[in-house]
């Protein structure tokens, strides 16, 4: 029972750390991992915090040392994709990287076919994913909460698994992407509004390292 007991307060320190610490940069977040660490873990973070992209991160992080050295790597790559994926919202977490598209840039209404315009918004970013080849990709997908949970389910996933469908079709490797659908239970906005809802309609990418670059981290850390 006490190690339950730790165990808990770690991921609740955790989900703290990466809500309250927004004065941090992504160095000192990345240093900071290791109370959250593990895909188990990064799961139930992702639960509590009602955001599944950091419970993904999370559960890939290394922490530490190696941590700071990702992090620091996943700068940069953010930083072209901004540049170049201006339809998409770049945010930069930890150790990883958030790609989100609204669904109304992928897909027409109430479909999971993507449209013509969105093939080009995806393409800018698959030119990103092969020019940093040493990254796993995690598509999500996200609706409203408009219909019944198993129709939003199977909705969610049909999106994220078009979109990974595209993006493998187009020269990135099958094993670097893995697709989820969280239906309407993971909303990042309000879907008490129009405006909120149309923004929970969404799907996400989630950059983490891969071992390749964990590995190579955590040689330079021990340099």
């Amino acid at each position: 029972m006490k190690t339950l007991k730790m165990s808990v307060t770690g991921l609740l320190s955790a989900v703290i750390l990466f809500s309250s610490c927004k004065t941090w940069n992504n160095s000192q977040k990345g240093a900071a991992v290791g109370v959250g660490g593990g895909a188990a873990a990064g799961a139930v973070i992702g639960k509590i915090s009602g955001n599944t992209a950091l419970g993904t991160i999370i559960g890939a992080a290394v922490g530490g040392t190696a941590g700071a050295i990702i992090g620091r790597k996943m700068d940069k790559q953010a930083e072209d994709i901004k540049t170049q994926v201006p339809d998409a919202k770049v945010e930069r977490v930890n150790e990883g990287i958030t790609v989100e598209f609204s669904s109304k840039v992928l897909f027409g209404f109430d479909s999971y076919s993507l449209t013509d315009a969105s093939r080009g918004s995806l393409d800018k970013l698959i030119k990103v994913l092969n020019t940093y080849p040493d990254t796993n990709v995690e598509v999500q997908g996200h609706t409203d909460n408009k219909g019944t949970a198993a129709y939003n389910d199977k909705l969610s996933l049909q999106r994220a698994e078009s979109v990974a469908s595209y993006v493998k079709s187009h020269g990135i490797a099958s094993s670097r992407i893995t697709t989820r659908g969280f239906g309407f239970n993971a909303p990042k906005y309000t879907n008490d509004t129009e405006d909120g809802r149309a923004q929970n309609r969404r799907v996400e990418f989630v950059i983490t390292a891969n071992e390749k670059m964990k590995s190579e981290a955590a040689q330079q850390a021990n340099q």
